[in-house]
């Protein structure tokens, strides 16, 4: 298992389209992924978990793979949580 860190940049944090966004990343990988805030978990490969997060701007997560990817899955949704995509 793989964990990363990362704090929610975007302005309207893991909302609408930025948890689309990141949901579509995570079902790119083989690895269960799971997002964690504010000691709430959620299957990453769920929209609707990931929005029930409530994930705000400037909130740090805790992005977690276990699987053959779970590495590159890890860089990846970091990466993409601590950009600020519009």
């Amino acid at each position: 298992m793989v964990e990363g860190k990362v704090v929610v940049r975007n302005k309207v944090g893991l909302h609408a389209r930025p948890a689309a966004m990141f949901v579509q990343e995570a079902m790119r990988y083989k690895s269960k992924i799971t997002v964690e805030a504010a000691g709430k978990k959620a299957d990453g490969k769920s929209i609707l978990q990931v929005l029930a997060l409530g994930v705000k701007a400037g909130q740090e997560i805790i992005v977690r793979a276990d699987g053959q990817d779970e590495k590159e899955a890890v860089q990846s949704l970091v990466c993409l949580a601590g950009k600020d995509v519009e």
